[in-house]
């Protein structure tokens, strides 16, 4: 590889599909046990739905994709329908044996 991977991955890319993109590059550049930061506005993602609900989509698809959510804070009053979402990969997560 010519780039080494990373501690933490910040994404700001305000596309209806940006968790997949952050986990994506999780998968190409993200160091096991790192770190993601994601910025999400909803309104980017489906203007048809309640901003609550499409937070709480991306936060699923990061868990779905081997992430634990580690924390969400929305931006009111300064950025209407946005929140900040961080996230630490379970990659290297060893489970024990006989669990």
């Amino acid at each position: 590889m010519l780039l080494s991977l990373v501690d933490v991955i910040f994404a700001d890319v305000a596309q209806p599909d940006q968790a997949r993109i952050v986990i994506h590059n999780a998968q190409s550049f993200l160091k096991d046990g790192g770190h993601v930061v994601i910025s999400i506005k909803a309104s980017c993602i489906d203007s048809t739905v309640p901003p609550e609900a499409i937070f709480a989509a991306e936060v699923q698809t990061l868990i779905d994709n081997s992430f634990k959510p580690l924390e969400q804070v929305t931006l009111e009053p300064y950025e209407r329908d946005h929140a900040m979402v961080s996230g630490a990969s379970l990659a290297s997560i060893a489970i024990p044996f006989g669990l």
